[in-house]
């Protein structure tokens, strides 16, 4: 039975994933975990980065004995798992990104942060303030929002000497699906389709009435595109 390890998003954490390993799970080994500072982690003293997030990929593969394993990652999960596919070759096989943001400027993350601010979001969507409280702790969530501002911003920085794509993708030889909801509004159809094309070894999907968050993503069929996709 192959192994697929499933990736949550930014602010996320592997609890918004149980539906789609449900959905999975009888025909796959399905894995989850959070990366560090996320849904209770303890708060590292260093910044977050893709850098951190591959070495907690790495780290479970190797705590679970698992040489290399297939991923799907929702949004930021999707980034990690291209980034550790280019810094630990031969431990990361086929990968499966939805919604996941390639295009990195300074200009763009300026509008992105803006929804991470903690006291707006207590004062705006009460409900949400809630949520991440629940998700990563009473004490933490507001740190894991301004840890997730800090690496944005930091991408962005490393995007405006980049082109925007700062991720080698011309150097990613896995087999990869790029998955695209057509109503995402934090995601573009176009810079997926650059990031498609940069990749040797791409396939491009296109998700008709999606979406960004996954909550509001149909999980049948997710679950099923998935399925197609590893077998």
């Amino acid at each position: 039975m192959q192994k697929i390890l499933l990736l949550h998003g930014a602010i996320g954490a592997k609890e918004q994933l149980i539906k789609l390993a449900g959905k999975l799970s009888g025909n796959f080994e399905i894995h989850t975990l959070n990366f560090s500072g996320h849904g209770g982690r303890e708060i590292p003293s260093e910044p977050f980065s893709m850098d951190m997030f591959a070495r907690d990929i790495i780290s479970y593969l190797d705590d679970n004995k698992i040489n290399e394993i297939n991923i799907f990652g929702y949004s930021m999960g999707g980034y990690a798992a291209l980034h550790t596919a280019l810094n630990y070759p031969g431990r990361i096989g086929k990968i499966f990104t939805l919604a996941t943001k390639f295009e990195w400027t300074t200009e763009i993350v300026r509008r992105e942060v803006k929804m991470l601010d903690a006291q707006k979001i207590k004062e705006k969507v009460p409900k949400f303030a809630e949520e991440l409280a629940g998700r990563h702790g009473e004490d933490k969530w507001e740190i894991v929002l301004a840890k997730t501002r800090e690496m944005m911003l930091e991408l962005g920085k490393l995007g405006d000497s980049h082109g925007g794509y700062q991720l080698e993708l011309d150097k990613i030889s896995n087999e990869v699906l790029i998955g695209i909801g057509d109503r995402d509004k934090m995601v573009s159809i176009e810079e997926t389709v650059t990031a498609y094309k940069k990749m040797p070894n791409s396939q491009l999907l296109v998700m008709p009435g999606t979406p960004h968050p996954l909550e509001q993503v149909n999980i049948d069929r997710l679950s099923g595109d998935i399925g197609r996709f590893f077998v």
